[in-house]
């Protein structure tokens, strides 16, 4: 297995994209951490991986507050020992942008910090 003992946090993971990442995440042995805005369908698919052999835990995060996303990854850091991968499958609407090419459109572009990785030794 690809992510065996390995810990992901899935942003987002009510959505499609969400859902079969942390599907896929879950039966590569990664023990796998879903957050959204709507804990009954999480908690389904956490049962639903469960179910399959997996591991899931959920927990209802807004991936838009940077506050709540910090704390939720030390929580998880405290439990599980660490982060090793996160996954953004969030939906920020574009408004405005839709059916625009991205050539004629003026983008802003802000300096991006790398995710978080968070390491617990003892």
């Amino acid at each position: 297995m690809l992510l065996e003992n390995k810990n992901a946090v899935i942003y987002g993971a009510a959505g499609a994209v969400g859902s079969t990442v942390a599907r896929a995440f879950a039966r590569e042995g990664a023990r796998v951490f879903l957050t959204g805005r709507n804990l009954g369908t999480i908690n389904t698919l956490a049962k639903e991986i469960a179910a399959a052999g997996g591991t899931a835990e959920t927990a209802e995060v807004d991936a838009l507050d940077e506050d709540a996303v910090e704390s939720h990854l030390d929580a998880i850091v405290e439990k599980a020992g660490t982060v090793d991968i996160s996954f953004n499958a969030i939906g920020i609407p574009q408004q405005g942008m839709q059916g625009i090419p991205l050539a004629n459109s003026r983008l802003r572009v802000s300096r991006c910090r790398s995710p978080p990785t968070r390491n617990h030794t003892s």
